[in-house]
């Protein structure tokens, strides 16, 4: 059960993450939003790809 107990815990940790910057700054979070708009699909996705290898590192790092 404790793998399943961190696996909710990340997940929680990444929900009180992603509503920070909308709680703090919703004009600054609304032009970041219409600038990732204006991205193509393929920087989109070299967007999404760099930050998951920077979370992979991460997590090798603190293991």
């Amino acid at each position: 059960a404790r793998m399943s107990d961190a696996i909710w815990i990340a997940l929680a940790l990444l929900l009180v993450l992603e509503g920070l910057m909308p709680a703090i700054n919703p004009g600054g979070w609304r032009r970041m939003f219409e600038q990732i708009m204006q991205l193509n699909d393929q920087q989109i996705r070299t967007v999404g790809l760099v930050s998951m290898v920077l979370g992979l590192i991460m997590l090798w790092v603190l293991q």
